[in-house]
């Protein structure tokens, strides 16, 4: 009996998308090409997997359960790979994963680290909300991910990186009315929030002390630059990490940004990699450039606001 991953994996995608024209362009090959290789997979296994149709492709008692073996193979392979890439420094390919209110501001820094250290490496990135990296980091989808500590996850090696402050943002009416010294203040005040799924939003419940239930309190934006043009138009506050302040207040020049009386409420930024991913070679390099460059930008928000 002989099979290759690849096989496996066109079987997956025919499985999953049930027609053959589809599975192919996910795959990226012909479709006479991708009915070879079924072809070829049944004879290695002895049977059919498939029942072509004329509009679906439906998986026989056989192939359902291949299907399932299949995709145990695939996950066992990818941490395979993981792990040896692990062994080695900043080369080949690094599939990283960021939050969506972190990508934007500190993407563009790492990269430009990457280079100018000329190291060989082709970054695939992965922005989604923390259960969706947390789910790849564990399949092997991902080498490791950039999100909020703590990620509630104890089979995951942690590593801090930089502290990501709370400032104060509104537009220039709402910031004209009585100081607001600490996040509690905020009991009245309409609060603008991102949609449910991102840490940020229960982040700022937690330093408010607020309900999501309670009046005043708005979530929908899908974007902290779709967030920053609400608050900018009027529509109420929020809570601006400094990590993406200076870049929206650039987008959104009505915004105005206040820091809160010490301790400033914050939020901690980490690197997550499985534990059993050694903590040397490229981690090492990469959790220096992610520090770096964190501070680096949080640091002149600091000295901006």
């Amino acid at each position: 009996m002989r099979f290759t991953l690849k096989q496996l994996e066109y079987f997956r995608a025919l499985a999953t998308l049930g027609n053959f024209g589809r599975a192919a362009e996910a795959c990226h090959i012909s479709q006479p090409a991708l009915s070879v290789q079924i072809r070829t997979l049944e004879q290695s296994l002895g049977g059919r997997l498939i029942e072509r149709q004329s509009r679906a492709s439906v998986l026989t008692p056989l192939g359902r359960e291949v299907l399932a073996r299949a995709e145990d193979i695939l996950r066992q392979a990818r941490l395979l790979e993981a792990t040896a890439r692990a062994q080695v420094g900043l080369s080949g390919t690094l599939n990283l994963g960021l939050i969506p209110t972190i990508a934007p501001y500190l993407l563009p820094g790492v990269l430009a680290a990457l280079r100018a250290q000329d190291i060989s490496l082709r970054v695939e990135v992965r922005e989604a909300q923390t259960e969706a990296l947390l789910a790849d980091l564990r399949s092997g989808a991902l080498d490791a991910a950039v999100m909020a500590l703590p990620s509630g996850e104890a089979d995951m090696a942690k590593t801090p990186l930089f502290e990501d402050r709370f400032l104060l943002a509104g537009s220039a009416e709402r910031m004209a009315g009585p100081m607001v010294t600490r996040p509690t203040d905020l009991a009245r005040t309409p609060l603008m929030l991102l949609e449910d799924g991102h840490c940020l939003t229960d982040q700022a419940l937690e330093v408010c002390q607020r309900d999501r239930t309670q009046a005043g309190i708005h979530t929908g934006a899908s974007s902290l630059a779709t967030l920053s043009r609400l608050v900018e138009a009027g529509f109420g506050m929020t809570l601006m990490p400094e990590i993406a302040a200076r870049t929206e207040l650039d987008a959104a020049p009505g915004l105005r940004l206040h820091r809160f009386a010490a301790p400033e409420p914050a939020r901690q930024i980490g690197l997550l990699r499985r534990a059993g991913t050694p903590a040397d070679g490229w981690v090492t390099q990469l959790t220096e450039i992610l520090k770096e460059v964190g501070q680096g930008v949080t640091e002149e928000t600091r000295r901006l606001f």
